[in-house]
C-alpha cells in the first residue's frame, strides 16, 4: 500500500474514487468499498453513475492537513 505524503493528496482532482481515498486513510480496496455500502465510511462518500467517489476537501479536513500551507521561508 503506497505512503500518500500530504503535498499528494493536496494535488489530487476535487474528487478520488474509493480505493484511492482508502489507501490515504490505510484502508484496503475490499474493506472500503463495504464501509462505503454500509455508510460507515470515515469520510461521506458520493455515489456518483454507480461509482464511490469522496471529496479531497473532506479527506484534507479529516486528516487536519492545511489545503494551502506557507511556503518555509
Amino acid at each position: 500500500m503506497k505512503t500518500w505524503t500530504a503535498a499528494e493528496i493536496r494535488g489530487l482532482g476535487v474528487v478520488v474514487g474509493i480505493v484511492t481515498a482508502g489507501e490515504i486513510l490505510g484502508i484496503g480496496r475490499s474493506n472500503s468499498y463495504t464501509l462505503a455500502r454500509r455508510g460507515a465510511f470515515p469520510v461521506p462518500v458520493l455515489k456518483i453513475g454507480g461509482r464511490y467517489r469522496v471529496r479531497t476537501a473532506d479527506l484534507v479536513t479529516f486528516l487536519r492537513l492545511d489545503m494551502n500551507p506557507t511556503p518555509a521561508a
